[in-house]
């Protein structure tokens, strides 16, 4: 025991989560940023943006990898195809469900119940050493935040689409978004934590190149012709914005999200999820010049409060 009455080990384990906090909210900061570059290229389709998002985030990945071919770990087959099923779970499949859903019900209720997802990563994922008890406080200043910024969005919608055949499908298509970001979530800390000899950063790289592939079909698929992308005002500000959510959102976010996976319970990494909702008012705002709401203050303020009681749950 030192001076203090903390054990090396104990100290060492403290500095680890203390990590695995900073790099889960450093992955949400980066996550937030792919809330606003919607706004800064409008021409783009939501198709079009994501592919280009994640095709950098595959090119940045594969540039790693050939450039530290002799000492990058390559993955065994086994190892390329749980990249490939990670990569359709929490990135092309996930936004494939969500687009879809977002033609047929409109983007209000799918944002609102992917907005969901920290909840259920909480609840699926806590350790079976905490109480409920001690994660409840958490997690009712979380949706108490979630149904203020709910009410916020819904309030400025001047009417949702009408309930019909179309409109109940999108919704199913969009839980359906939800259970698969969800399960990646899940499986992916749980694939971390059983291959330690990978690291973070060659986990996202085999991610990444998975995700580009991916992403390619996807743009074949339901992207834009080339004549039309080329044909873009400016395409400067558009390439710039999807190689920065691409190599930031994607590949740097990756990283620092299997590190967060790795050093904390799934449940206190779900609960930093919340900071890309922060991070991503944060940077609408300032992009918009404008002030928050107050339901979205006292909402953000609620998500604020729900990662530190997490984060003490936990402790």
């Amino acid at each position: 025991m030192t001076a203090l009455g903390f054990s090396p080990a104990s100290q060492a384990q403290s500095r680890a989560s203390w990590l695995g906090i900073a790099a889960g909210l450093g992955a949400g900061a980066l996550w937030g940023m792919v809330f606003v570059v919607p706004s800064m290229t409008p021409g783009l389709t939501s198709v079009d943006l994501t592919a280009g998002r994640f095709v950098s985030f595959g090119l940045m990945a594969a540039l790693v990898m050939a450039l530290g071919w002799r000492s990058h770990r390559w993955p065994t087959a086994s190892q390329a195809l749980s990249a490939l099923g990670m990569s359709l779970l929490g990135a092309t499949g996930y936004y494939l469900l969500l687009a879809q859903s977002i033609n047929a019900s409109g983007s209000e209720v799918p944002t609102l119940i992917i907005g969901t997802i920290p909840i259920w990563v909480m609840l699926l994922g806590k350790p079976l050493g905490l109480k409920w008890s001690a994660l409840l406080p958490g997690l009712l200043l979380t949706a108490a935040g979630l149904a203020l910024m709910m009410q916020a969005s819904l309030s400025h919608t001047e009417a949702l689409p009408l309930a019909g055949v179309d409109f109940w499908w999108g919704v199913l298509l969009a839980l359906g978004a939800m259970a698969s970001w969800t399960a990646f979530a899940l499986l992916n800390a749980a694939w971390l934590k059983r291959h330690p000899q990978v690291s973070a950063t060659e986990w996202a790289n085999w991610l990444g190149i998975a995700t580009g592939v991916g992403a390619l079909l996807l743009w074949l698929f339901a992207g834009s012709e080339s004549k039309v992308l080329l044909a873009q005002e400016d395409i400067g500000l558009t390439a710039m914005a999807c190689i920065a959510t691409g190599i930031g959102s994607g590949w740097a976010a990756s990283i620092l999200w299997n590190l967060a996976s790795r050093r904390l319970s799934v449940s206190l990494a779900g609960q930093l999820i919340v900071s890309e909702t922060l991070f991503g008012l944060f940077y609408a705002f300032v992009w918009d010049a404008g002030w928050p709401t107050p339901a979205q203050w006292l909402a953000a303020g609620l998500f604020t409060l729900g990662i530190i009681a997490s984060i003490r749950a936990h402790r």
